[in-house]
């Protein structure tokens, strides 16, 4: 299943329709973390709204692995993506377990950016504005 996921993770685009099939067929919401962090890779690039729901569930009960997926969901630009990260890293922050924690300092600069879009990197002498492509 991960290797069909992360093939089709290749494709330019996909329609909504096919999308919708995948999820169907293989109840991919009912995977393993590694099945549906695929999946919510495949919802963010091809900004499948009906998937939203998945990222927030992966974010919430995957914590550790989330952190790609909220560098993913900043740097596509969009809106609402951008929105839907800084809404689940709130809702998760005050309960992070230890692990996520140890994991959140050494990502300082993506969830400074992930709480704050204007957010000064204070190790960067002159001052420079981090940005979400500045982080990959």
């Amino acid at each position: 299943m991960v290797l069909l996921l992360e093939s089709l993770l290749e494709e330019k685009t996909l329609c909504p329709r096919i999308l919708q099939c995948l999820e169907r067929t293989y109840q991919l919401r009912e995977q393993d973390a590694e099945v549906r962090h695929r999946w919510c890779e495949l919802v963010v690039k091809h900004k499948y709204e009906p998937g939203y729901g998945d990222i927030e569930r992966f974010l919430r009960e995957d914590q550790a692995m989330g952190v790609y997926l909220y560098g993913e969901l900043m740097v596509n630009e969009d809106a609402k993506q951008q929105d839907l990260a800084r809404k689940c890293f709130a809702a998760a922050r005050e309960h992070m377990d230890a692990s996520s924690a140890k994991e959140r300092s050494q990502t300082t600069l993506l969830i400074d950016l992930l709480l704050n879009p204007d957010f000064i990197d204070p190790r960067h002498q002159r001052k420079d504005y981090v940005t979400a492509k500045t982080i990959t």
